[in-house]
């Protein structure tokens, strides 16, 4: 039975395109870059918490004291305030741009912004300033997600989006990994201004591979045909697929956010760990969610070998991952360290499985043509989603000084949003466009 569902399932699909996972690698390098940039500043938050860092210089003579800036916790959630109302905003025309003038052309002009906004922070002398610098990354990064989403439905067949999907979006673990590893290194014997250059080089190099290597492949994957092109976006709102999908984004993502702007800040505080020893804890969290992004893409596949359709496999995957993240509304609590980073390990995991298929339900629900706007609405509900959970975040730990009302909701956000998912697209059943 097993067999012969998942040999129909194949038999509906066109034929997978040769070099799609060069592609896909090109994407993974693209996601761990973006995710190396925008976390440099939650690792340096809890040291430009003081007014001066004390350096362990590399090189004789280099200055032993840079200033610091006396960031506390209200003015840490306005500055990620500042990054996610510019991705929302940034979002909104990104999954356009790529619908428009392609991948090719759109992505490595995505790329150049963010990077150059992130290497910006090297400038910056106040709070105002990384306010600022803060907003111009955010509205370069909003279009990585959907230009890669777009390039996944144009290279890949639906049965193998989601593992694709969560193979570049495992990028965002290993950019998290990375990120713990270097950054620390790099503030400690350079100064925090440093931390903020090193990815400039990756990016420069990202480009020119991208613009040399990606084509727009011949033949379509999508086995409904391209006769949407010219829709117009607004009408997308009208569907309650689209709806399904924001609504699912708003409340998930910001938990995402969440750990990666606030878990610094979470040991320093909470197991007072500083600079040279919070990188451990973070690299194994990661490490854990980049094997969880590609485990939950694959999922769907293991579901379809036992007997379901393809989009009932979507669901259960998400359903496994839903249940998955529970456990971490027990984190605000713990005395442990390493059981913190083993129900934040299990978290992260399950997040990512969770997000390699929501944003492959996109392409299940639309026709590839318009998977890059649906991405946008979705990426726009996220980070309003996470905009009004910074400031809540920020008067919370400055007043309340507890994480635990933020771990509740992070527990429990995935079981409603896939509650209003299948409410709204019952069985992910695909949208009927007309004109």
């Amino acid at each position: 039975m097993s067999k012969v569902a998942e040999e129909r399932e194949l038999a509906s699909e066109p034929a997978a395109l040769p070099g799609r996972w060069t592609i896909c690698a090109m994407l993974f390098v693209a996601t761990s870059i973006n995710y190396m940039d925008r976390q440099v500043l939650s690792i340096l938050k809890p040291f430009l918490a003081g007014s001066t860092l004390h350096l362990e210089p590399f090189f004789h003579g280099w200055p032993r004291v840079e200033r610091s800036i006396n960031l506390n916790e209200v003015q840490y959630g306005y500055i990620v305030w500042a990054f996610q109302i510019a991705y929302a905003l940034g979002v909104i025309f990104a999954g356009r741009l790529v619908d428009r003038i392609g991948c090719r052309a759109g992505y490595p002009l995505i790329t150049g912004v963010w990077s150059l906004s992130a290497m910006s922070h090297a400038l910056v002398t106040s709070v105002f300033g990384f306010g600022v610098a803060r907003f111009f990354l955010g509205l370069g990064e909003s279009g990585n997600f959907p230009a890669a989403i777009k390039a996944t439905a144009e290279w890949f067949p639906p049965r193998e989006r989601s593992l694709a999907t969560g193979i570049f979006n495992s990028g965002a673990g290993v950019g998290a990994i990375l990120a713990p590893f270097l950054v620390p290194w790099v503030a400690l014997h350079f100064g925090w201004r440093a931390s903020f250059l090193i990815t400039g080089a990756f990016s420069a190099a990202w480009i020119a591979w991208w613009s040399v290597r990606y084509r727009k492949p011949d033949t379509s994957t999508d086995s409904v045909p391209a006769a949407h092109a010219n829709f117009p976006w607004t009408r997308l709102l009208r569907y309650r697929q689209t709806w399904g999908f924001a609504l699912g984004k708003f409340l998930t993502d910001p938990v995402w956010w969440f750990y990666l702007f606030w878990l610094p800040g979470y040991f320093n505080t909470h197991f007072k760990l500083d600079l040279s020893h919070i990188g451990l804890p973070l690299i194994v969290i990661y490490v854990v969610s980049t094997v969880g992004s590609v485990t939950g893409g694959w999922l769907p596949r293991g579901f379809v070998r036992m007997g379901m359709d393809l989009k009932q496999a979507r669901l259960t995957a998400m359903l496994t991952c839903a249940c998955l993240v529970v456990p971490i509304t027990l984190a605000g609590g713990l005395k442990s360290e390493w059981t913190a980073v083993a129900l934040l390990s299990l978290a992260t995991s399950a997040h990512q499985g969770w997000s390699a298929n929501i944003f492959t339900t996109a392409s299940d629900m639309f026709p590839a043509e318009l998977v890059g706007t649906v991405v946008s609405f979705g990426q726009v509900a996220g980070a309003v989603g996470g905009s009004i959970f910074a400031l809540v975040a920020g008067h919370i730990l400055q007043f309340v000084h507890s994480y635990v009302p933020l771990f509740l909701f992070s527990g429990f956000a995935y079981l409603i949003a896939l509650g209003l998912l299948r409410m709204l697209a019952p069985g992910l059943k695909r949208a009927e466009l007309n004109g």
